[in-house]
């Protein structure tokens, strides 16, 4: 096994405005890929190696939560300027930016729907 991890879905429950926090928070596209009674856009990854790549998901059953898991997203070469745009998009910080020593920084933050998710960078 390369990678824990090959693909994670964040449940949302207005999809388009879930799209635009994310697009807007970490500066990338999520690409629509709508399915049978689902709404289903996928963040930016590559099928080169081993691919670990995710989505953000509306449908029936499937809903948000600060208590389960938490997914690390990349906060790119400094999460910093991801993290500061969290609050102006609709979201709340939960914890700043912390020193992980060697293995770079985290920050974890909630969306407009109360998920908890981690950003992650080395800077």
């Amino acid at each position: 096994m390369t990678n824990a991890i090959n693909w994670f879905e964040i449940p949302v429950t207005n999809f388009e405005k879930a799209k635009t926090f994310y697009e807007t928070v970490l500066g990338v596209e999520i690409t629509n890929h709508p399915m049978e009674n689902m709404e289903y856009g996928i963040f930016p990854y590559t099928m080169e190696g081993h691919c670990v790549g995710g989505a953000i998901v509306q449908m029936k059953d499937f809903n948000p939560s600060a208590d389960g898991c938490c997914v690390y997203l990349n906060g790119g070469d400094d999460l910093s300027n991801a993290l500061s745009r969290v609050e102006s998009s609709g979201g709340k910080i939960l914890m700043p930016k912390t020193d992980i020593q060697e293995n770079g920084f985290i920050a974890l933050f909630s969306d407009q729907d109360g998920n908890r998710i981690g950003l992650h960078s080395m800077k």
